[in-house]
């Protein structure tokens, strides 16, 4: 349970940092090849995208211990939990408006996320 709930949070860190290294890359705009090379060094110049970076790494090494001890089929929906995350990570640090539709849809991928639980429950146990 502990490598599930960490994917989530780390898969949303992740994200969050991504976004505001590429912040203040916002006005930027790509009109020739060399204009890739300036927004880049940019972008990595940011500590958030390195921290960004990071946290991939650390997903990828819990995302392979997690499908090591379930099901595919299992492990991508219960790390779904990202989806909820995000929208309020989002609105609590960068501010951003959700819309209501928009917080419906993530309550039927949060119901979408338990039904997916219950039925795997007396397939398989869940890792500690």
């Amino acid at each position: 349970m502990f490598f599930l709930i960490s994917a989530d949070f780390l898969e949303t860190f992740t994200h969050l940092c991504f976004k505001k290294g590429v912040l203040s890359r916002s006005a930027f705009a790509i009109h020739n090849i060399s204009d890739i090379f300036v927004f880049l060094q940019g972008v990595f110049s940011s500590p958030f995208i390195w921290f960004g970076l990071f946290s991939v790494f650390t997903t990828f090494i819990i995302w392979a211990t997690l499908l090591s001890k379930i099901d595919l089929s299992v492990a991508v929906p219960i790390c779904s939990f990202s989806y909820m995350l995000i929208p309020l990570a989002s609105l609590v640090f960068l501010h951003e408006k959700i819309s209501l539709l928009r917080w419906a849809g993530v309550l039927l991928i949060l119901l979408g996320v338990v039904y997916v639980s219950l039925s795997s429950a007396d397939k398989e146990p869940l890792p500690k």
